[in-house]
C-alpha cells in the first residue's frame, strides 16, 4: 500500500479510522513464506514501510536522488554485507558444527534448522567480539543439555548470545570489538578473494556513508544533532568525538530514523536492540567528551584570573 492510499483510507471515517495490520506468517501446512517476507515484522514496522512508500510520480532528479539514497544507505549496504558474509562462511560454519561434539543426527538437524542462519550470524558477531568461536562452540555443546531440545540450533544460538555479549578479555586487556561504523560485525576468517573483495568494498562504503550522514546532519543543523552537543575544537579530541558521533549517524541511517529524537522510538527487533545499546554508548561518549573539553576550557580561562587576584 502507498502512503497516499493509506491517507485516504484513514481520513474518511465519520466516527473512527482503524487500521488492522496483519503480521502473522503462513503455518507449516501451507506453502513456505515468500523470500521477501519479514519474519520479524511488527505492526509499527509495516506502517512505517507504508509511509515510506510514496505513490506520487517523481521528477527525474527526485528519482535519481531517491535511488541513490536507497541503494547507498547503510540499511541496504549492511544487508548486502551480511548476505555476502553468510555465503562466504557457510562452509566454515558447517564444518565447525559437524566437529563441535554434536552427534551426527544433531549436526544434521542444526544444518537443516530455520535457526541455522541466525546461529551463524551470532557466531560472526561473537567472533567480531574477539571470542575464539572454534573453541567456544564445542565447549558450549559439552555444557548444554541437547538430547531433549526441540531445536538444537536455537538452543546453541541462545547459549552463544549469553556467553559473548561482552567482548573477550578482562579489564585493560579487553580488546575493542571489530565493528563497521560501530555497529556491524566485521567478517574475518578464511574465504576466497572475490568474497573478501566484495566485503571490503561494502565495509568502505558503509564507513563513507556514515561520515556523509553525519556531515550532512551537522551542516544542516538537523535537530537530532543537538543531543550530541557542540563538537570539541581541539583536533585530536574532535577525531575521537566524530568516531562516536558517526555511530549514532550510522544507527539512524540503518534503521531509517527521521524523528528529531536522536535514537528515535524504542527498538523492536532483537538486532536493533543490540545496535541501540551501541548507539546509546556512543552518544554518551560524545556528550562526555564535549563536556570534559568544555570544563577544561573553563579551567584554563579561570586560571589567569586566579593568578592575578593572588
Amino acid at each position: 500500500m502507498t502512503r497516499e492510499n493509506l491517507y485516504v483510507a484513514m481520513t474518511r471515517g465519520r466516527d473512527a479510522n482503524i487500521a488492522y495490520v496483519a503480521v502473522d506468517q503462513p503455518d507449516a501446512a501451507h506453502d513456505v513464506p515468500h523470500p521477501g517476507d519479514n519474519q520479524a515484522a511488527t505492526g509499527r514496522s509495516v506502517l512505517y514501510g507504508v509511509l515510506q512508500h510514496a505513490g506520487a510520480e517523481l521528477s527525474a532528479h527526485e528519482t535519481t536522488i531517491a535511488e541513490q539514497e536507497t541503494w547507498g544507505s547503510i540499511v541496504q549496504l549492511a544487508a548486502e554485507y551480511e548476505t555476502i558474509a553468510a555465503a562466504a562462511q557457510h562452509d566454515r560454519w558447517t564444518t565447525l558444527i559437524q566437529h563441535s561434539g554434536l552427534t551426527e543426527a544433531q549436526a544434521a538437524e542444526v544444518l537443516a534448522s530455520d535457526a541455522f542462519g541466525p546461529l551463524t550470524a551470532e557466531l560472526r558477531r561473537a567472533e567480531a567480539n574477539r571470542h575464539d568461536v572454534d573453541a567456544l562452540l564445542p565447549r558450549l555443546v559439552r555444557a548444554s543439555r541437547l538430547d531433549d531440545a526441540d531445536d538444537v540450533a536455537a538452543v546453541l544460538h541462545h547459549c552463544i548470545t549469553a556467553a559473548t555479549t561482552r567482548p573477550a578479555g578482562l579489564g585493560r586487556i579487553r580488546k575493542a570489538p571489530r565493528l563497521i561504523a560501530g555497529l556491524i560485525p566485521e567478517t574475518t576468517g578464511t574465504m576466497n578473494n572475490e568474497m573478501r573483495k566484495a566485503l571490503d568494498e561494502r565495509r568502505d562504503l558503509i564507513e563513507a556513508r556514515a561520515d556523509a550522514v553525519l556531515n550532512r546532519a551537522l551542516d544542516n543543523k538537523e535537530p537530532w544533532t543537538a543531543d550530541l552537543r557542540p563538537p570539541p575544537t581541539e583536533a585530536r579530541t574532535l577525531v575521537t568525538w566524530r568516531r562516536s558521533a558517526r555511530v549514532v549517524a550510522a544507527y539512524r541511517d540503518r534503521y531509517q530514523i527521521t524523528a528529531d529524537a536522536v535514537l528515535g522510538s524504542s527498538p523492536e527487533s532483537s538486532a536493533q536492540k543490540v545496535d541501540a545499546v551501541r548507539a546509546r554508548a556512543a552518544l554518551d561518549a560524545a556528550r562526555s567528551l564535549t563536556m570534559s573539553t568544555q570544563q577544561a576550557d573553563e579551567r584554563r580561562r579561570a586560571a589567569p584570573s586566579i593568578g592575578r587576584s593572588l
